[in-house]
């Protein structure tokens, strides 16, 4: 005959109580949440965390996880739309990303792109893991930028990881200005200008808009 488990079954929903961690290390980062804060936060003891997610370390990585697939996971759907030119897919990506890195359900900025920019030296696990899902991001603007240029919506003599760095750039800029307090509009505009040196092949121009506003 089988024994019965010992112990009470996990009376918390994972899946809430990973979101709430999320939360907290989006706004504080690895170092600055505490077992403490986090325990408080997911409403479960130390030992709870640690059964059902290994310990802090493998929680933040669920957390940051659970933040690509959800709240940020925004970035491929976009880039990978069809129909839309290179210079089209990251006028949306940068319209979208103003209203997401400043919606009020949620810390300002991109989770992942303000992560662990300063970690101390036990915290190198943490930053090599941050790293690379950054290098993940980029390789999406990586592989639009590359389709771009042999759909030939871009310059032949087109640089696509010098471009594909410099879009990331202003990606994770506007997440660090969200992070500073900067309105949505500010942010739009960031977005608008930092294509006003697109390499298309021409801009697009549609009703009712001027060849400056495409440009811009």
């Amino acid at each position: 005959m089988s024994r019965p488990s010992r112990g009470r079954p996990r009376a918390f929903d994972k899946d809430e109580t990973l979101e709430k961690a999320m939360l907290l290390f989006w706004d504080r980062g690895f170092e600055g949440a505490s077992l403490d804060d986090l325990t408080a936060t997911m409403g479960i003891s130390p030992s709870s965390l640690y059964s059902a997610y290994g310990g802090k370390e493998k929680l933040y990585f669920a957390a940051l996880d659970r933040f690509l697939s959800s709240r940020g996971g925004y970035l491929g759907p976009i880039l990978e739309e069809p129909g839309l030119t290179t210079r089209e897919a990251f006028r949306k990506l940068f319209s979208t990303a103003a209203f997401e890195l400043l919606r009020s359900d949620q810390p300002a900025g991109c989770m992942l792109s303000i992560a662990g920019t300063h970690t101390g030296p036990g915290a190198n696990k943490i930053r090599a893991g941050i790293t690379e899902r950054r290098h993940r991001m980029l390789d999406l603007f990586l592989s639009r930028v590359e389709r771009g240029k042999r759909e030939g919506d871009l310059t032949s003599d087109v640089d696509p990881s010098g471009l594909a760095h410099y879009l990331m750039a202003v990606y994770q800029g506007l997440s660090v200005q969200a992070r500073d307090g900067a309105d949505r509009q500010t942010l739009l505009i960031v977005g608008r200008n930092a294509l006003s040196c697109f390499p298309s092949v021409a801009p697009e121009v549609r009703d009712g808009e001027t060849e400056q506003d495409a440009a811009a």
